[in-house]
Parts: structure tokens; C-alpha cells; sequence
């Protein structure tokens, strides 16, 4: 008789399954971020392309085009890229030219 009393308690009305719907949401698209690589009168040339190859991926024919852009305009797009991303690779860009004795500066804007 006990497993009457089982088989009754889940034939109950109202302990059913439920379906449970979820609301409409669209994904936002994450904000965007540039990576400008910055002039000064000190840092080599070839070290700048160095950072741009090692940190950008960018290949040397790239690499070399922007840094001139850099040397010419005073600035340059290193890339765009997520925050986490963006904040990553200009910290990391800074960090290595202060190890290497270089005042070379990376920053980071909003798109």
C-alpha cells in the first residue's frame, strides 16, 4: 500500500512539469577600445616595429608602415580591441619599453 500512496502523490494536479520561458534579451556588443602607439624622440625605430610584431602581430612590411605613420603623425593605431584586451596589451607594451630603457608610451580610448 505504500507504493499506492507514492505513485498517488505524484499523479497529484498541479505537480506537473512547468515550462519555463525566458525573456527576450538581446547580447550587447562589448565596447570597443584603440591601442594608439605614441611618438617621442627616442625610442629606435626598429624597436617600435619590434613591439608592433611581438605584441600586435603584425607582420614586418605592416609593422614598418606604422611606425612610420607613428614617426610622421605623432601617433598610431596599433589595433581595436575589447577593453580586457586593449588594457592588456597597453600595459604590456608600456611595461617592455621601460624594461628596455625605452619612453616609448601605448595608450587606450574608447572607439
Amino acid at each position: 500500500m505504500a507504493d499506492k500512496d507514492k505513485n498517488h502523490e505524484s499523479l497529484t494536479p498541479g505537480t506537473g512539469t512547468q515550462t519555463l520561458v525566458r525573456p527576450d534579451s538581446e547580447t550587447k556588443k562589448p565596447l570597443l577600445y584603440k591601442v594608439i602607439i605614441l611618438n617621442d624622440d627616442f625610442t629606435p625605430r626598429d624597436f617600435v616595429v619590434h613591439v608592433l610584431v611581438r605584441f600586435f602581430s603584425k607582420d614586418e612590411t605592416a609593422a614598418n608602415r606604422l611606425m612610420l605613420e607613428v614617426h610622421h603623425q605623432g601617433a598610431g593605431l596599433a589595433g581595436t580591441f575589447t577593453y580586457e584586451v586593449a588594457e592588456t596589451k597597453t600595459y604590456q607594451v608600456n611595461n617592455y619599453a621601460r624594461q628596455h630603457q625605452f619612453p616609448l608610451k601605448c595608450v587606450m580610448e574608447a572607439e
